[in-house]
């Protein structure tokens, strides 16, 4: 159990919260945004002295009842409760390193995609495998060392590889937005992998906002359904996302494409003619 993350993150979903979200009197003038400690504690049907020292960080690990009690109280979400879970170390949790070796079918599925610009992510935002056409929306992964890879790197240190603007991506706080909410979940899984623990510590260092986003302890985004790249040689280019969980590697695979006819698959038709070898700058991501 990660006693003083647990307690964060409980301290963040209770600030969160107005008394009338629960169906409390807002009552007199508060000095503290949020609930107060006992309200949840009732809610939460414990004691106010536990869920104090839960906050803490000084309480033994809950029971699965006492989570189910507070999540309710806490009004979290699927997403937010099954975090609660992990950091109290009542669910099960991936131990060591997060996988980098791609499922050799979805190898070969990249390659029989030609109008869909696909990769593959790791839990960690690193670009481990990706198609032709992938490779001239964004840029050529093949071209760069495998730390430089790392979509969370580019999103918080190497904007200005693209000028500031995240290689005019259209939803770039967004994005980053989204980067610190999967990695903040992804450390839970893997708080001793070296990788994970070194890339949030370097991001945390860097200045760059990371640190106040990381903060909120957020960790759930909303789906990102469509998005705008701002290519050097064709302009902008809309495509549809999907993002699709490869659960046995905690692994994501990333497909960007286009309806039949639309300007989009024009555009990304003739990137597949033209290549990576056109691109000048980096794409996007």
């Amino acid at each position: 159990m990660d006693k003083q993350e647990f307690g964060a993150f409980l301290r963040s979903r209770r600030e969160r919260l107005r008394p009338e979200d629960v169906g409390l009197p807002s009552g007199t003038r508060r000095r503290t945004p949020g609930l107060r400690r006992e309200e949840v504690a009732v809610l939460a049907h414990i004691s106010t002295e536990y869920y104090v020292r839960l906050e803490q960080g000084r309480a033994p690990r809950p029971s699965a009842e006492v989570l189910a009690g507070i999540a309710g109280a806490l009004r979290l979400t699927d997403t937010e409760s099954d975090h609660l879970h992990v950091l109290a170390g009542t669910a099960p949790s991936r131990t060591g390193l997060h996988r980098r070796d791609v499922r050799p079918s979805i190898l070969t599925l990249l390659e029989r995609l030609p109008q869909t610009a696909a990769f593959v992510m790791s839990a960690a935002f690193e670009v481990l495998a990706w198609n032709d056409l992938a490779a001239a929306l964004m840029e050529d992964f093949g071209e760069l060392a495998p730390q430089d890879r790392n979509l969370a790197r580019r999103a918080f240190l190497d904007a200005p590889h693209a000028g500031g603007t995240l290689y005019g991506v259209s939803d770039a706080a967004e994005f980053r937005l989204h980067v610190v909410m999967q990695l903040r979940s992804t450390l839970a899984r893997y708080p001793t992998d070296p990788a994970v623990t070194g890339l949030v510590d370097e991001l945390l260092a860097a200045g760059t906002g990371f640190a106040r986003l990381w903060e909120r302890h957020d960790v759930q985004a909303p789906p990102t359904l469509t998005k705008t790249f701002r290519h050097p040689v064709l302009g902008e280019i809309t495509v549809d996302c999907d993002a699709l969980a490869l659960t046995d590697r905690d692994q994501h695979l990333v497909l960007y494409s286009a309806p039949p006819g639309s300007p989009g698959a024009e555009a990304l038709a003739l990137l597949n003619v033209l290549g990576a070898g056109s691109v000048q700058v980096g794409g996007s991501i």
